[in-house]
């Protein structure tokens, strides 16, 4: 898998911040009073699920910022799956400095484990099927990013990163404006000829209204799965069908075989559950 790295300068104020909270104002005590200050330790970083692995520069950055003298050997790459009992990484450095930022690394790194290994899973549930997954802005404040990320890690795609780079007209907007075609029409007429349009709908007469306006994409949200095969039909290419609604592993394929162009999935963010990844110490020497 390609799958391009964030920019350092992207992930260094999630890190800092996780990294600030957990040592607040007096540092690691525990460590600090436990470990000798000159004791050297290798750790490994342990897959105890199977699934798909991300979020390795946010554990080396954790570990690096707390002492630049931590170095982490990773065994795999994001995008890798990963089995139960494998070494995915080792940590050798000054025990304190492994031990202060262990916490903080492996929040990073099971939490965005998890998004990948749960994208992974709908991924392989609707191949052969032309539907991509995709993921909503239904994320952890703060940290859009690194999870959007963790979704291209796991073989699915992004759907817009906020409110400023395409226009979804919701059912909200709908009603402020009047209509369908009258919330179209506005937005079209405030925005740049380079930004796309997409209008959520409930009914297939929602969709036809949409596709006289023009848009460029509908989101046919909630609808069952006749009417998505039904509006496949309507669409017949003239815009991006994306289905929407409480989509999971075992309806995934019935939703992909509608035709649809995309299907997109808030809970691969909001709530996929952390891969259990674990750090095991064995201590080397004191210098």
């Amino acid at each position: 898998m390609s799958l391009a790295p964030l920019p350092l300068m992207m992930i260094e104020p999630l890190v800092r911040a996780a990294l600030l909270e957990d040592l607040g104002r007096a540092g690691d005590l525990t460590s600090n009073a436990i470990a000798p200050a000159d004791l050297i330790a290798s750790a490994a970083l342990t897959a105890r699920q199977l699934g798909v692995v991300a979020g390795f520069d946010l554990a080396a950055l954790a570990f690096r910022m707390v002492d630049p003298a931590v170095e982490i050997t990773t065994k795999c790459a994001d995008g890798d799956q990963i089995a139960p009992g494998q070494v995915i990484a080792v940590v050798r450095g000054p025990a304190r400095a492994i031990l202060s930022a262990e916490r903080t690394a492996l929040n990073f790194l099971c939490h965005l484990s998890g998004v990948a290994s749960s994208t992974a899973s709908v991924v392989a549930a609707v191949r052969g099927e032309k539907a991509r997954i995709i993921c909503t802005r239904k994320t952890t404040p703060g940290l859009r990013s690194v999870e959007k990320y963790a979704v291209r890690a796991g073989g699915g795609a992004n759907h817009r990163f906020g409110l400023d780079d395409a226009v979804l007209i919701k059912d909200n907007h709908v009603v402020i404006a009047g209509g369908v075609r009258k919330a179209i029409e506005r937005a079209r007429s405030g925005v740049g000829h380079l930004v796309k349009i997409e209008v959520e709908v409930d009914t297939l007469v929602q969709l036809e209204e949409a596709l006289d306006a023009g848009v460029d994409a509908v989101l046919l949200d909630n609808m069952n799965l006749d009417q998505l095969h039904q509006a496949v039909t309507l669409v017949a290419g003239k815009a991006v069908t994306e289905a929407s609604g409480r989509i999971t592993p075992e309806t995934a394929p019935a939703v992909a075989a509608t035709g649809v162009d995309l299907i997109s999935i808030g809970w691969l963010t909001h709530s996929a559950p952390a891969l259990d990844i674990g750090l095991d110490f064995k201590a080397e020497r004191q210098t």
